[in-house]
């Protein structure tokens, strides 16, 4: 049974998205916070496998309450949930361990996923996110695109193909049908593309791509 923490301070979306987690029979809301400060608190005293906070919230926001309880528990994974409202903020996170970013637009099934994704130890990223956040850098400067490009050579062709699409906010399985390889490969060729650039998550990943000026990502600000 996955735990979950959820934090929000609109009471009608806890409640819809707990319906939705809770109707998989083997996740668990097992605390509610309505404000950053009170997810803290409830994350200390429940120890939840995963926290799934909003961004934005009174007492503390979500990208604070995630610093806080990066340093207190440091095992807990955490999901954002954001909206386009809020993607300078976003950038915040990226450094941090955060195990996913999810649109409040997104689907019950992606929502989900980015539980389950957090709960193996993945890093789930809404499409939507990826691109935001790809969108939100500017054109790099030439020391950055050699840097990047230095970086980026260390990958194989296929590697470089996978993460293309995954800089292009791409799932694993959509990922996977568009080169005709299993979800399961694509999720090992990440794992190994992450290692290989020493980037943290995908969106690290993907802002390589467009620093190192990857085909299919030059000029991509409109994305």
């Amino acid at each position: 049974m996955v735990r979950v923490l959820l934090a929000d301070d609109e009471p009608l979306i806890r409640t819809g998205i707990r319906t939705v987690l809770e109707s998989t029979g083997d996740i668990e809301v097992v605390a509610e916070a309505e404000d950053g400060r009170t997810a803290v608190e409830e994350a200390l005293r429940r120890r939840p496998d995963v926290a799934l906070l909003d961004i934005r919230m009174p007492a503390l926001d979500g990208l604070a309450a995630m610093e806080e309880l990066d340093r207190r528990l440091p095992g807990l994974r955490v999901v954002l949930l954001t909206s386009f409202g809020a993607e300078p903020n976003v950038l915040r996170a990226v450094q941090h361990r955060v195990a996913g970013f999810v649109l409040k637009t997104c689907t019950p099934d992606e929502l989900i996923r980015a539980v389950r994704a957090a709960y193996d130890g993945d890093v789930y990223l809404s499409p939507g996110v990826t691109r935001l956040l790809v969108g939100l850098v500017s054109p790099v400067a030439v020391t950055r695109r050699r840097h990047a490009t230095e970086r980026l050579a260390a990958l194989s062709p296929r590697e470089v193909d996978v993460l293309r699409l995954v800089a292009e906010g791409l799932s694993n399985a959509d990922v996977g049908r568009r080169l005709r390889m299993s979800e399961a490969s694509i999720k090992t060729y990440v794992s190994r593309i992450l290692t290989k650039l020493d980037c943290a998550n995908r969106v690290q990943a993907a802002l390589l791509a467009r620093d190192a000026g990857l085909p299919g990502q030059e000029g991509a600000g409109g994305w």
